[in-house]
């Protein structure tokens, strides 16, 4: 005799896969001449292979700069998380909610381009039960 045992999983809720929260994205390498142009087409920006470096959400004023520049020796905020794109560039992570900092690194050097209108350096917000699509640019080697 065969016996056909069926468990819905409706009924059992604790089967149920939990939503991710945290944030996924590409990183891409920018360079060159990035100026629109009527006569010349812009290449769609390359995914790189790189290490992402979640901070707390940082400020400009928590930062050792360099120069005026985008590179920063000293970030004064917590590491959360590191974590590796493919070589497509495509990483995702898993994170708590709050608000975040992304920086790639050239070298020693910590790289960021973006900051909020509060001079916080290129936040993230990590909403419960979502995942926020992101996409970092490593534009140091390209002119707008």
């Amino acid at each position: 005799m065969l016996v056909v045992v069926w468990l819905p999983i409706l009924l059992f809720p604790a089967f149920k896969q939990a939503k991710k929260t945290g944030i996924e994205g590409y990183i891409f390498w920018v360079s060159g001449n990035r100026m629109p142009s009527p006569d010349v087409k812009l290449s769609p920006p390359k995914g790189i292979q790189a290490t992402l470096y979640i901070y707390e959400l940082t400020n400009l004023n928590q930062l050792t700069r360099v120069d005026e520049s985008a590179f920063y020796s000293g970030i004064k905020t917590r590491l959360v998380r590191t974590t590796e794109s493919d070589t497509s560039g495509y990483f995702s992570v898993s994170l708590p909610p709050g608000q975040y900092s992304l920086f790639t690194k050239k070298d020693a050097l910590f790289y960021a381009n973006y900051f909020d209108g509060q001079n916080n350096v290129a936040p993230v917000k990590v909403i419960p039960g979502k995942v926020t699509q992101v996409n970092v640019n490593v534009d140091y080697a390209a002119t707008y």
